[in-house]
């Protein structure tokens, strides 16, 4: 019976002291959210952007036109989707943490080959503290685990980004019209 309880008293201790050895699935898929989400807040946009999906990106946001591009088209979107993102979405999200307070972080919820990772983030402002719920999708390739979506209060970003924009102008010309304003576009956030 003595040996049995010191047993029970060695697992429990080993089980509270060496946590990550209960959810090292968990802690791989959520690692690349937390390494996006300091990357793009201490500017380190490069860094982010090797965590995203690209193509997973391209194959939501283009839906069949995707498979009918070529890969230097395909190629291109990809390159050019990853600098207008990080131009335009990156110093937005530096400026709202400014003020951040923390971060915390759901345990993931993996289904095969995809999985999502929900956040609360706790903006620290004068008077209150604001906080905004985040839920990451993922997806695993052969190599890693990759960011692909973002919802914020309940709105996704690449489907806003797929319905507002990348749908009006395939319809309107195709890849071709597509990627010249996506160059057009950039050049303009590189003068900025």
């Amino acid at each position: 019976m003595n040996a049995r309880f010191r047993t029970l008293t060695f697992l429990a201790t080993l089980a509270f002291t060496v946590p990550a050895l209960a959810a090292p699935k968990d802690d791989a898929v959520a690692k690349p959210v937390k390494t996006v989400v300091q990357s793009v807040r201490y500017e380190r946009d490069a860094a982010a952007l090797k965590h995203f999906g690209s193509e997973e990106q391209g194959k939501f946001l283009l839906g069949d036109a995707w498979t009918k591009g070529t890969d230097a088209q395909r190629k291109e979107f990809v390159q050019l989707f990853q600098d207008l993102f990080a131009g335009i979405a990156f110093p937005r999200v530096r400026e709202n943490f400014k003020n951040l307070d923390s971060i915390t972080y759901e345990p993931a919820e993996v289904k095969g080959t995809e999985a999502t990772v929900a956040s609360t983030i706790f903006i620290k402002h004068p008077l209150k503290t604001q906080e905004m719920k985040l839920k990451y999708r993922l997806a695993k390739d052969a190599a890693a685990w990759k960011v692909v979506d973002v919802t914020v209060l309940g709105s996704s970003m690449l489907t806003d980004i797929r319905d507002t924009q990348v749908k009006p102008l395939m319809e309107q010309g195709g890849w071709d019209l597509l990627l010249t304003r996506m160059r057009t576009e950039l050049a303009k956030v590189k003068k900025k």
